[in-house]
């Protein structure tokens, strides 16, 4: 069948000599890239010091416009910053915990870096946190959370899509349950914007936090955090920067928030990032996104379709309503059997308790789904696995 959104291929250059399924961890680099990167090489060389008045300082805001679009929400509502346990914490950082109200409502399947900035702050400050279990370990009873989320419930701060079986929570009927219960909701929609529509309006949540990096293949170092007009004045957060001063350049002793979206930002922005992270939005705003979501949920039941006639392990939602654009295999020696998949240039990664994790795009091709699963017939049927057999490497 034709597919048009193959014509954006040739705007990834990694896709010429791999089979690239890995856009849930790092999404293929534009082209474009280095031509951005070398607009800011020659404006560091060129202007030096006077290029933060030429463009620079606002970036942060700049860029998140760019993102904006992905989200529903509009110019001047996104703000760039280093990375999503940073943005959490700097929501983290906007509530007061010391009264009743002082509890956080999470899930055992949320990202562990943004579980470890709630631990570690709620201990320091007051607040309590509510994890709410998983019981299959793919997905979180809507019902059990709903019920966790009271009168003493500050935030409920959860993911959108589960990074280990993507499977995509409700997020309107939470936000709508949370704010009847009086309380807020910061999503981390790492693993959402990008390959599923997101809409900030229609949810009505009070933040959300993503980034670039993954399905909108922008690299590292471009998160970004939306806050809700209904709260973004009314709060302050406390982990903050002299980019979210009135007068940033008056040095002024005392802090005085900038109103808007500036009062979320922090200190000195990461600038050659925020050049890197421009071209694979625009890229994603061409393609659209119900296309893409279209595209995705045929290429991941097609997977589903392969597991099953092979009798693999599924660690997925099988309702494709619920899923995000990552099918994992369960399959015997998973991480031996990734490693001989990587070493045939086909891309993907391992997560314990997941699988192995594919994760086609919009620029996939459906014959690169078969070659993937047949490397690891291959890679089972012959013990081509054992070639990688006590070679696990750690990272620290």
């Amino acid at each position: 069948m034709a597919d048009p959104l193959l014509a954006l291929r040739p705007e990834f250059p990694i896709l010429e000599r791999t089979t690239y399924l890995v856009s849930n961890s790092l999404g293929a680099m534009p082209g474009a890239v280095p031509d951005r990167l070398a607009e800011y090489v020659d404006s560091w060389a060129e202007l030096g010091v006077r290029a933060w008045a030429n463009g620079w300082w606002e970036m942060p805001v700049t860029v998140g416009d760019e993102i904006a679009p992905l989200l529903g929400a509009g110019p001047g509502e996104v703000a760039m910053i280093p990375n999503v346990s940073l943005a959490q914490a700097t929501v983290f950082s906007s509530l007061d915990y010391r009264g009743a109200r002082n509890r956080i409502v999470m899930t055992a399947l949320d990202f562990p870096s943004v579980r470890y900035v709630y631990d570690s702050l709620a201990a320091r400050l007051g607040a309590e946190i509510v994890v709410v279990p998983s019981e299959d370990g793919v997905s979180v009873d809507h019902e059990a959370l709903l019920a966790a989320i009271d009168e003493r419930t500050a935030l409920v701060a959860i993911s959108h899509v589960l990074f280990r079986s993507a499977y995509i929570m409700d997020a309107d009927a939470i936000c709508a349950h949370a704010h009847a219960a009086g309380a807020l909701v910061s999503l981390d929609a790492f693993h959402s914007v990008g390959v599923i529509p997101v809409d900030v309006k229609r949810s009505g949540v009070d933040f959300l936090t993503g980034g670039v990096l993954k399905w909108l293949c922008g690299g590292p170092g471009g998160c970004f955090l939306y806050v809700a007009p209904a709260v973004r004045d009314r709060l302050a957060p406390t982990l903050t920067g002299w980019q979210a001063h009135a007068r940033p350049f008056g040095f002024e002793d005392a802090m005085d928030y900038a109103p808007g979206i500036q009062r979320w930002l922090g200190g000195t922005p990461v600038i050659p990032a925020l050049y890197a992270a421009i071209e694979g939005p625009r890229i994603v705003r061409r393609a659209g996104m119900e296309a893409v979501r279209d595209k995705s949920i045929r290429q991941t039941s097609r997977l589903i379709e392969l597991a099953d006639a092979r009798g693999y392990a599924v660690h997925a939602p099988r309702d494709a309503a619920r899923r995000g654009g990552t099918v994992a295999f369960d399959v015997p020696h998973g991480y031996e059997v990734a490693q001989f998949l990587l070493s045939r240039g086909i891309i993907i990664d391992y997560r314990p308790g997941a699988g192995i994790r594919v994760a086609p795009h919009f620029y996939t091709r459906d014959d690169e789904l078969d070659s993937a699963v047949a490397a690891i017939d291959e890679a089972l049927e012959t013990d081509g696995w054992r070639a990688f057999e006590n070679r696990r490497v750690t990272v620290t």
